[in-house]
């Protein structure tokens, strides 16, 4: 800003040269010129540098409290649960809102504060230059005479820009909300697409590229729709601010010129001026001229509270004495006297229990939506809705789902998963053993291949991946959920024979419907649903 202020000085010295027809004047003025416009080329370039630095280091730090607030306390789980004190429901794409939100909202915060303050400062330097420079006025009133008004030029500029900024935000205010819905029908349109890509093969069997493209189609015009709706709104806006920028260049020439043909001053001291009222003007005028940019950063604000407001609520029902509490003590498996409801409340298991010691095995069966799944993940401590006391014994815990997850990166990363160690803390050997171990021996010498595995492999190679990390694991308590669903017959027979034959006899809970599982567990738990909810009808000893 001082160099702007100099710069504005040298407006006056280098135009009264040019009157005065002062040649040398001339030439040393444009060598202060040249030293001026070094010094400010290199701020620039140099206030760019450090905003952007400023900027990634910023959205870093935001970034990493973000990732961690939304996998603390498996908040990412319990927000598709709608598990939050407040009621509130499901926030809309997280990943959005981390990813792209974070983005713009330290980018348009850098902007906008900066821009405020360069304007905050230019407004009080050229403010003291312009007073200085205006002089004063006489306004006539009529039959009141005359109303002195000393610094008029600093007047005009404040009307000029208020009710610009006025007119300002009375238009553009409804960008605001368009902004933040144009944001959401982006994200919603662009997880279809991922979504397709992440079930290709289950489109491509199906024959469903026309439901899918009407998918798409759907999704894409709420984008299109918004963004007309965005396109008048700012075209309106545009209309005003451009005839105001427009009408700001020669305002202050109109404004100025009474006193320059009344000869107070020179044309170096006009173009000073002139100078000076455009930097007030301007900077009176920084919410008209970033408006479009404070209406985005605004949905954009908006859109990161309310995720925070969902994170908090995850994490005040955490701190909540929980109804269904899953205890840590002994050894075995009990699950005494539970209740498990659905997220709207209504009942859904009623009266469960059983109790397995070290080493015993339990089938859970029953019909379709009788509540297997969600015993297991109120077992897991994933499922908040219900009432009783589960307790787990000590040792490690394993759960194995239908559709295993598996990770980005190498084999040997998806075998170790969720260990943090990762593969040098176990030697190949023994990777390439519990492989061969669950019938992917085959896989063995590409423990180092960065792939997408889970697109790589089919469900039944990758049941069987899981059970390899279940060998690697040798966890105390085991809960396998349809974990062979995809597997024949003999397969799944060779993985639950390793598993009861394994030397650290764990504690098995098993959730399917073939009646070939019977065999391999001592007790069964059948689920049956009767007058709309799911009871326990009893654990039965296997012959």
């Amino acid at each position: 800003m001082y160099v702007s202020v100099r710069i504005n000085q040298w407006n006056s010295a280098f135009y009264n040269a040019l009157q005065a027809f002062d040649r040398a004047g001339f030439f040393h003025q444009l060598g202060i010129f040249c030293i001026l416009a070094a010094a400010y080329i290199a701020m620039a370039v140099y206030a760019l540098y450090l905003n952007q630095m400023l900027q990634i280091r910023w959205r870093r730090w935001l970034t990493e409290r973000y990732l961690q607030a939304w996998l603390a306390d498996r908040a990412y789980y319990h927000l598709q649960l709608g598990n939050t004190t407040d009621g509130s429901h499901q926030p809309d794409n997280p990943d959005q809102r981390i990813a792209e939100d974070l983005n713009q909202f330290t980018r348009y915060v850098l902007s906008l504060s900066l821009g405020l303050l360069s304007s905050l400062v230019s407004l009080v330097s050229f403010l003291v230059i312009l007073w200085g420079l205006s002089g004063s006025a006489d306004l006539p009133l009529g039959p009141l005479g005359n109303l002195h008004v000393p610094g008029y030029l600093v007047w005009a500029a404040l009307l000029y820009a208020g009710a610009g900024t006025w007119l300002t935000i009375k238009i553009g205010r409804p960008l605001v909300s368009l902004n933040f819905a144009q944001q959401r029908f982006e994200a919603d349109f662009r997880y279809s697409l991922v979504r397709l890509r992440e079930n290709a093969e289950s489109v491509a069997f199906y024959g469903g590229e026309r439901v899918e493209l009407g998918v798409f189609e759907e999704r894409f015009s709420r984008v299109v729709a918004n963004f007309w709706q965005l396109m008048k709104r700012q075209k309106r806006l545009a209309w005003f601010t451009s005839g105001y920028a427009q009408v700001a260049i020669i305002f202050p020439v109109v404004v100025v010129a009474p006193r320059y043909f009344a000869r107070q001053i020179l044309l170096g001291g006009l173009m000073q001026v002139i100078n000076a009222f455009s930097a007030v003007q301007n900077a009176l005028s920084f919410i008209i001229t970033s408006y479009t940019d404070i209406a985005t950063w605004q949905a954009v604000t908006e859109r990161l509270s309310g995720f925070e407001q969902r994170l908090q609520g995850v994490r005040q029902t955490g701190r909540m004495p929980p109804s269904l509490a899953v205890q840590r003590s002994g050894t075995g498996v009990t699950v005494q006297g539970t209740d498990l409801d659905l997220p709207d409340g209504r009942p859904l298991l009623h009266d469960v229990g059983f109790a397995l010691e070290q080493g015993q095995t339990l089938l859970i069966t029953g019909p379709s939506g009788a509540g297997k799944s969600t015993l297991l993940r109120a077992m897991a401590g994933l499922w908040p809705f219900g009432r009783g006391e589960i307790r787990l014994g000590t040792g490690r815990v394993l759960f194995v789902p239908q559709r295993p997850y598996l990770p980005l990166g190498t084999l040997a990363g998806a075998l170790l998963y969720p260990d943090e160690d990762g593969p040098p803390s176990v030697p190949p050997t023994r990777l390439t053993a519990v492989l061969k171990a669950a019938g992917l021996g085959a896989l063995s010498g590409e423990l180092d291949t960065v792939e997408n595995w889970s697109q790589r492999l089919s469900l039944g190679e990758q049941q069987r991946l899981a059970f390899a990390r279940v060998l690697l694991a040798e966890p105390a308590l085991l809960f396998l959920d349809e974990a062979t669903s995809a597997l024949d017959e003999p397969a799944e027979a060779h993985l639950y024979e390793s598993l009861r034959k394994a030397s650290w006899r764990p504690t098995v809970v098993s959730v399917g419907h073939r009646s070939t599982l019977r065999r391999f567990h001592d007790r069964i738990l059948e689920l049956g649903v009767f007058s709309g909810r799911t009871s326990a009808a009893g654990a039965l000893l296997t012959s």
